[in-house]
């Protein structure tokens, strides 16, 4: 028998080689490509506009070797395997490296395999396809927008605020959703509110009854303030407390569901306290391959990419096998009958869960690193409790009667932990009131203490990295690659910064986004942003042409870019002179940019170097000492307004003061949107700005 040339199978990183040589064997040589090896040059948009928008690919500087390396071992091979990753990126890279290697079809195919096992590494060489190029065409589509709205904006934002800027197509409606959240913050006024809970002592049990204030016989009465309450106080004091109604349920808390791209950076950040970036570069070892002692290397997760929460049949049997085996059979979760559903082409992936369920978090433990292995229990856990029953709880609920008002108390308790044994999300809440099986509508209730709160709503709160991937793929913008890379930019060019877990946005933030809104609404909506993310899944799956969605763009991009050139150049930010005068050379000093904002230098650059940081008065004085207030900065970058003379006086307030004074209670008057609001929130007094 004469022995076959070898195969040639190309992967994406060098951590995937030994991985997958391993697993073929000596009639297979397997390189990589150490990701894309052609792109958009990055001297010129590199798009010509004028020849039905064809894009000019070039060789990306310092693939040269790479590329020379394959085109030798093209040669002596009888078939090429292209084994990029399985998403349209990796079917890009695979199309380019056809290109490149100027590779033949007969003897070129394209496998794929959604976790790096022995099993799946095999398997997709009997599967092997021809590329994807509706694949290929939705990756090419994406990267030749955003090239376009990088391209046309970016120049734009360095001529009018200062270079180094950049706009993007996802980038631009992240920041615009941090900017709007930050404004709905400052505007936000507080309200007052007042809860009442009344102690019962039952006749024959030890612990007391809380009971909440619900309302009266027609529904239930908000409480507005102190005055309220103590008249209710008062009135429910004189009453006699009885039992209306008793309930006792059963409520069951579902089983999650395996994670996904956006879920597990979610869950990590709230767990682990990773930021995305960090989730998923530790995500892509555990799936490129760890070495695990007594096993070798093996990718011990799943594709790390995608937004489906299928389960391959028998990872889900086997899964469903270890929870009969480890905890029983009463929690391991029926098998679901399959629904036929027409499969989207992303829905050819998998969810994130473990290549082999026995490879428990404590068997992997010490062939991990710390964060490896918390990150892979959580993999682990997530995946093990989607297979199990949900947790079940026995519940009471009270309606209680005093007078006029009405009362509830509620409890409950668990009576079988389900997939909570495995997997908690939340800290169980400690369940108010123990479950009041004596309880009947005859047991004789009294009154023992009651208990007046008062409470103010809360603003939105700010959002941290896991709040905006939520919310940017509830909006259905961006995909599983993008949350981590459109976050890790916006903190890089330091239009947001991140202050224990939250993200603020910066004065240049600000600047770019004001920019974006005023000149280039539609790439900032989020609507048009989620339309444009949907017809590129529709080129992926073959139903629209590229060249359409790129027609459509530009000239309305092309245009706004034009009309916002002219129109801009009303906003151009001169330097700004002061009345500061330069210690060293007698010139009035002027305002500039710098990466952390605005500061004082000397316009006498390069022979006097000057510079002072700047305090930018606001024309209020300071209500505890009587100097300027100054708008200022954090560390980080945040604005906030507090006194010049700091640290001798220590006034400081994150919104801008007035000159105004609070008509009820004397304090200073912040602006708070459109609303003038006391800094007091004890006091509460607010009025409209136009007013004053």
């Amino acid at each position: 028998m004469e022995r076959m040339a070898k195969n040639l199978v190309i992967v994406e990183s060098p951590a995937k080689e030994k991985t997958i040589k391993k697993f073929l064997g000596s009639n297979y040589e397997v390189l990589a490509s150490q990701g894309h090896v052609r792109d958009l040059p990055k001297s010129q948009m590199g798009i010509d506009v004028e020849h039905d928008y064809e894009p000019k690919y070039i060789t990306i500087r310092g693939k040269g070797d790479v590329l020379a390396k394959l085109r030798k071992e093209v040669k002596k091979a009888e078939k090429v395997y292209l084994a990029t990753d399985p998403d349209r990126e990796g079917e890009a890279i695979s199309w380019h490296l056809s290109q490149a290697l100027k590779l033949e079809e007969g003897k070129t195919s394209r496998i794929t395999f959604n976790e790096i096992t022995k099993n799946a590494v095999r398997a997709s060489l009997k599967q092997a396809r021809n590329i994807d190029m509706d694949l290929v065409d939705a990756q090419q589509t994406r990267r030749m927008l955003d090239r376009m709205v990088g391209y046309s904006i970016s120049p734009l934002l360095w001529g009018k605020v200062k270079r180094g800027l950049s706009a993007g197509r996802v980038q631009s409606v992240a920041l615009r959703l941090i900017c709007e959240r930050e404004e709905e913050i400052n505007a936000f006024i507080p309200e007052e509110y007042w809860t009442i809970d009344a102690l019962l002592t039952i006749k024959g049990e030890k612990k007391p009854l809380i009971a909440k204030f619900y309302g009266n016989a027609k529904g239930k009465l908000a409480i507005k303030n102190e005055k309220e309450a103590k008249k209710i106080k008062e009135a429910i004091s004189k009453e006699i407390f009885s039992i209306e109604d008793i309930k006792y349920g059963e409520r069951v808390k579902k089983a999650p569901l395996p994670f996904i791209t956006s879920t597990l950076q979610q869950e990590a950040s709230k767990m682990l306290n990773f930021s995305t970036q960090k989730t998923m570069r530790l995500a892509q070892q555990l799936y490129e391959g760890v070495d695990i002692k007594g096993k070798g290397t093996i990718g011990i997760i799943t594709y790390l990419r995608t937004d489906s929460t299928r389960v391959a049949d028998e990872a889900d049997t086997a899964a469903r096998e270890f929870i009969k085996k480890t905890y029983g059979d009463k929690y391991a979760a029926k098998a679901e009958e399959k629904k036929k559903t027409g499969q989207k082409i992303q829905d050819a992936h998998e969810a994130i869960r473990p290549t082999d369920i026995a490879l428990t978090p404590t068997l992997v433990k010490e062939s991990l690193t710390r964060d490896q292995f918390r990150l892979y229990q959580l993999i682990w856990k997530r995946f093990v409790a989607s297979r199990m029953t949900g947790a079940r709880y026995e519940t009471t609920s009270v309606k209680i009667t005093a007078g006029e008002y009405r009362f509830t108390s509620a409890a409950s308790k668990k009576i079988f932990d389900g997939f909570l044994s495995v997997y908690n999300d939340e800290e169980e809440k400690t369940e108010e009131g123990a479950l009041m099986n004596g309880l009947s509508k005859e047991s004789a209730l009294t009154l023992k203490e009651i208990e007046d709160k008062q409470h103010f709503t809360q603003p939105p709160s700010h959002y941290t990295e896991a709040a905006l991937v939520k919310a940017l793929e509830e909006l259905g913008i961006g995909r599983p690659s993008t949350y981590a890379p459109t976050i890790t930019t916006i903190l890089a060019r330091r239009y947001v910064i991140k202050e224990n877990k939250n993200l603020y946005v910066t004065e240049l933030g600000e600047a770019v986004n004001q920019i974006m809104v005023t000149a280039f609404p539609v790439i900032v909506d989020a609507n048009f942003t989620a339309n444009m993310e949907s017809l590129l899944d529709k080129v992926g799956e073959g139903e629209i042409n590229w060249k359409t969605v790129v027609r459509n763009f530009y000239p309305d991009l092309a245009e706004a870019v034009a009309n916002a050139e002219k129109e801009l150049e009303k906003i151009v930010i001169a330097d700004e002179v002061t009345e500061e005068i330069c210690d060293v050379c007698g010139r009035n000093m002027v305002i500039k940019y710098g990466p952390h904002g605005k500061f004082l230098a000397c316009p006498g650059f390069p022979d006097c170097k000057n510079t002072k940081p700047y305090l930018e008065k606001i024309g209020v004085p300071c209500p505890k000492c009587g100097k300027e207030i100054v708008l200022k900065k954090t560390k980080k970058g945040r604005k906030y307004y507090g006194c010049e003379a700091n640290p001798e006086c220590d006034f400081m307030s994150w919104q801008k003061p007035s000159i105004e004074k609070c008509p009820q209670c004397g304090s200073v008057l912040v602006e708070k949107g459109s609303k003038l609001a006391c800094m007091d929130a004890q006091c509460g007094y607010s009025t409209n700005k136009q007013k004053i």
